[in-house]
């Protein structure tokens, strides 16, 4: 006889999101710029906007996880825009479909000064 015990079952915890202390205190959060840049070994990359795009645009990929990606450019995306990646892996190209979920101007000073703009990309 087979004696396996299962897992016991974890508390669901419920959440009032319109309750007046977790409103404030979501409300502290929202002037924060977090900025993780750095933490990722930062890749150029070509980037192709559009189905049908030939020629590509330089863009800096700076982070990278499961179907997500942060890219650094020096000129405008349109949020809901389709995006071909290329990016090189010795004598081979990987090429990664994204669409852009979501765009701002960097907020460093190094950003501005350069024109950079940030985006991230949901992978397909």
């Amino acid at each position: 006889m087979n004696h396996h015990k299962l897992p016991a079952k974890k508390p669901v915890n419920h959440v009032d999101w319109s309750d007046p202390h977790l409103e404030s205190l979501l409300r502290k959060t929202e002037s924060w710029k977090l900025d993780n840049r750095g933490v990722y070994p930062v890749q150029e990359v070509q980037i192709h906007i559009g189905w049908g795009a030939a020629a590509g645009k330089p863009a800096l990929l700076v982070w990278e996880r499961d179907q997500a990606m942060v890219l650094e450019t020096c000129f405008t995306l349109p949020h809901g825009e389709h995006v071909r990646v290329d990016s090189h892996l010795g004598d081979s190209i990987r090429t990664v479909w994204g669409v852009v979920i979501e765009g701002r101007e960097g907020h460093r000073a190094e950003d501005r000064a350069n024109g950079v703009h940030v985006y991230w990309l949901h992978v397909r």
